[in-house]
């Protein structure tokens, strides 16, 4: 408080100091004109007019700078998301009024195989103990939008989909929609596609007369602009969380794994649970969805406030995609499955860099065989199978791509046909 009355006396004083200066310049001016009009020559009219002339532009000159004060001393006193938010912006109360009956929760349900003894044979060096499979449950929980009036809801494919975890368990047997004030309304949902790639899944429940949120344009989002999350935090117990802060950065290229992922940066609180969650401008407009935050520790350094956001036009065309048909339609398949060729493998086993092919499908990549090491496509060197995807996407399904490859030592061209990549592949 302090300090805000310091400023605000210094920006008083700064207006009390302009307007003495722009009253010393309008009589200066004046005098110079009054001299010109009655001294030697008696009357001079051009003269008079370049007098008004430097009196005018020294006045607009004041009435600016007096402007620009005013400015200044209003910033002073306003909160950093008044400084965030655009001139016509809602509250904060009222985005999250108008946006939370629009956000719901997800409760996802897995099975997966585990050893009965707790270690199976081959993860532990040769160590064997009793590897009777027993089949267990594991819940997952996470956010969503509602779509439309009659059901339709967007989250995060991670959220009903497991490829990541070290159990790899795949799709979810079976999905909740959960919703209302005190979030005790459940809906069966059908999971009606996911994509891996983009990170979106659409479910549908059987519900009519629902709130759709309102969505907006993330293109037109500037960096430092207000925004706000809506999720569920670590559970339901957390349920409707609200958090605010800015954009941090726009277009932010994230690595995952093999995929690449361009999204919103924000450092308002994202956590496991928010996933699939909405981002909201300040007109509380869908702007994003929700998908991941760096951990807690990254590398050696300890991170706050690094949460990432998929921006709502990049999803638009998925959706309505994954809607219509259930994948997303004419994403090219080279219908591989491969690994990176380290540097330091390449250089242990002596063979180039690239991507190892582990194998191929029964419908695709005819002339590839197991063992061989993609080194480019179309003339373009690939190290990794990140910079292949790249390349590949370069590509519709149907085109012919020219691949070079390392089999037994020998160099050769193989060419293959992209095939439409479905969800399933």
């Amino acid at each position: 408080m302090m300090n805000q009355n310091n400023q605000n006396n210094k920006a008083h004083s700064v207006m009390k100091a302009s307007a003495v200066l722009a009253a010393m310049l309008l009589v200066s001016g004046t005098s110079v004109g009054m001299y010109k009009l009655f001294g030697e020559s008696g009357t001079a009219a051009d003269d008079y007019s370049v007098s008004e002339s430097i009196s005018e532009a020294d006045s607009t000159a004041a009435q600016e700078k007096a402007a620009a004060d005013s400015r200044t001393a209003k910033a002073v006193n306003m909160s950093w998301v008044e400084m965030a938010s655009a001139e016509d912006a809602l509250t904060i109360p009222e985005i999250v009024e108008k946006a939370m009956p629009s956000a719901v929760g997800i409760s996802a349900v897995f099975t997966y195989q585990e050893p009965a003894s707790g270690y199976a044979g081959f993860a532990f060096g040769g160590m064997h103990g009793n590897t009777q499979a027993a089949a267990q449950e594991v819940s997952a929980s996470g956010s969503g939008i509602i779509l439309s009036s009659d059901g339709y809801i967007v989250t995060n494919a991670h959220v009903i989909c497991d490829t990541e975890s070290e159990y790899k368990m795949g799709k979810a047997d079976s999905v909740k929609v959960i919703m209302g004030e005190n979030h005790d309304v459940e809906y069966d949902a059908q999971i009606v596609g996911y994509d891996i790639q983009t990170d979106l899944a659409v479910l549908k429940i059987d519900a009519e007369g629902l709130t759709p949120a309102e969505f907006g344009s993330s293109d037109d989002l500037k960096v430092g602009e207000l925004v706000v999350a809506i999720g569920n935090p670590l559970g339901f117990e957390l349920y409707g969380t609200t958090t605010c802060g800015i954009v941090s950065a726009k277009n932010r290229t994230v690595q995952l794994e093999d995929r690449t992922m361009t999204l919103i940066q924000t450092d308002a609180a994202i956590n496991a649970g928010n996933s699939g969650g909405m981002l909201l401008n300040s007109y509380g407009q869908v702007v994003g969805i929700n998908s991941m935050k760096m951990s807690a520790s990254y590398g050696e350094a300890s991170v706050e406030g690094l949460g990432f956001a998929i921006p709502i036009n990049d999803a638009a065309e998925i959706i309505r995609s994954l809607i219509s048909d259930g994948y997303v339609t004419g994403r090219p398949l080279l219908g591989i499955s491969g690994t990176t060729v380290t540097e330091e493998l390449a250089a242990r086993s002596h063979i180039p860099q690239g991507v190892y092919v582990y194998s191929t499908s029964d419908n695709s990549a005819s002339g590839l065989q197991q063992g061989d090491i993609i080194t480019a496509i179309d003339g373009t060197e690939i190290t990794t199978m990140e910079e292949l995807n790249v390349q590949k996407n370069l590509h519709k399904a149907g085109e012919t791509v020219t691949l070079r490859i390392s089999r037994n030592g020998e160099s050769m061209d193989v060419q293959v046909t992209l095939q439409e990549s479905r969800q399933e592949d």
